[in-house]
């Protein structure tokens, strides 16, 4: 008899200073987006000194990052995360306005969506960038 243990929930951390922009998120990707990744967990910060906590304390598999958070936006914490972490988890930001993709390139961020957040479009980024990753085959 061999035990077999469930996936372990994949480790989703959304960063908003605006709590409606973090429920958003939650809401459109659901508990389960893909079947080809495991249920997802959500942790909620409104602060970057907090995502880094999260980061140092090695509880986060992903990252979605509002680029309109303030003081410090969605892409500048990219940006920093990117440069400082190895390795880095997965980063999608949330853009304010079609024109600053390349802000987003310039973060080096693994995916973006567009503010509002839009209940299709966001799930579809998230799966498309940890298809990219290992992500979804551990668990």
């Amino acid at each position: 008899m061999t035990d077999t243990l469930p996936p372990r929930a994949l480790r989703v951390l959304v960063y908003s200073d605006d709590l409606d922009t973090r429920a958003q998120v939650i809401a459109a990707l659901g508990s389960r987006p893909s079947s080809a990744l495991p249920e997802l967990a959500f942790t909620e910060v409104a602060t970057a000194p907090m995502l880094f906590s999260q980061l140092e304390a090695g509880v986060v598999d992903a990252v979605i990052a509002d680029g309109e958070a303030t003081p410090y936006g969605g892409m500048g914490v990219a940006k920093q995360m990117k440069d400082e972490l190895d390795p880095c988890p997965p980063v999608l930001v949330l853009l304010g306005r079609a024109d600053d993709r390349w802000l987003a390139d310039w973060s080096r961020a693994d995916a973006y969506a567009h503010l509002p957040v839009d209940p299709i479009a966001l799930p579809e980024a998230f799966v498309e960038m940890l298809g990219n990753t290992e992500l979804s085959q551990n668990g």
